[in-house]
């Protein structure tokens, strides 16, 4: 693999729930229909990250236009837009539906508590958030692929520590509708490490100047992007004002350093789809959602963009350079 191979990280879950190999018999003629939830667009970089889930059904013996049709609520809205958009698909009576950020499985919660949900979220803590009654055994309609390391907080905090040894004070751009608990488990790391944190809250594009804005005011030395659906649309934007405010900055999505961005440190997404795809068909061939064990991302990437590191004058450590699974040069 080279000096800068993949890595996988095998995140410990606890025992997951046995699923027979062989499970109940697909109905012969049966024609399964899976409803998507996303509040954000259905472009290219969504259909790549969820091309591995379709292939995932393939494996598996669910092909999309034979034994299997999709049911796409795929585009930006809010969360009174996505009640309504996870209603359509109650209504529509599909089999199950993959409901891909916090917002998405919130509004299916809401709008079902018989239809399966398979989550694709990595911000929620799903029993806290009160998804599932635990992670080895959910006890309702929601399973699925979630990501709710707070430590996550403190890895982004050392790589920018890395990067920037002077850091004494990291900007960190939120979302307050994904909740606090990355928030604050990355201001639990920064106060073990002598940073400040400075919250610049943003729901979407319109807040970015006056984010920006905040953080030079305030003199923060670096940029933390967290996740959500907002910010991964547009992480173009958010990278090109990052370097326009000398800010080095890192976000947990690897599109985000492919388009100019520093770094970015997180959870493959195509990754959790391919997961979300097995999980939906062992629901598909008769297994209960909450029966089926919450699952955490098994792959994890980190990739540098050595032409924004040179444009920000910043020299890239070896530390980081031999960590990395791509480096763009």
């Amino acid at each position: 693999m080279g000096r800068v191979g993949r890595r996988q990280f095998l995140i410990a879950t606890g025992a997951l729930l046995a699923v027979p190999l062989v499970a109940k018999a697909q109905r012969a003629g049966k024609i399964w229909r899976i409803g998507v939830l996303r509040p954000g667009p259905d472009d290219a970089v969504f259909r790549q990250n969820f091309d591995p889930f379709l292939q995932a059904l393939r494996d598996r013996g669910f092909t999309d236009g034979k034994n299997l049709t999709l049911e796409l609520r795929v585009r930006p809205a809010n969360p009174q837009e996505m009640l309504v958009l996870a209603s359509e698909l109650v209504r529509a009576r599909v089999d199950a539906i993959v409901a891909a950020s916090p917002a998405a499985v919130s509004a299916a919660a809401k709008a079902t508590t018989q239809i399966p949900v398979v989550a694709v979220d990595t911000e929620s803590d799903p029993v806290a958030s009160g998804f599932a009654a635990s992670l080895a055994r959910p006890g309702g309609n929601i399973t699925g692929l979630f990501l709710d390391f707070p430590e996550m907080g403190g890895k982004w905090l050392q790589l920018l520590k890395e990067v920037a040894p002077k850091l004494t004070r990291a900007a960190v751009l939120w979302d307050p509708a994904i909740g606090h608990a990355l928030l604050n488990g990355v201001e639990a790391a920064a106060s073990s490490i002598g940073v400040r944190i400075v919250r610049l809250e943003a729901r979407g594009p319109a807040d970015f100047a006056p984010a920006f804005q905040s953080a030079a005011t305030e003199k923060a030395d670096a940029l933390l992007v967290l996740g959500t659906p907002a910010f991964y649309s547009a992480h173009r934007e958010i990278a090109d004002l990052a370097i326009k405010h000398r800010l080095p900055s890192i976000m947990p999505y690897p599109p985000f350093a492919d388009d100019r961005g520093l770094m970015a440190y997180g959870p493959s997404l195509a990754g959790m789809f391919r997961q979300a795809g097995g999980v939906t068909a062992k629901i598909l061939q008769g297994a209960r959602p909450k029966e089926i064990a919450i699952e955490r991302p098994t792959r994890f990437e980190l990739v540098v963009n050595l032409k924004t590191a040179s444009a920000l004058g910043l020299t890239i450590p070896q530390t980081v350079l031999l960590f990395a699974d791509r480096v763009i040069e």
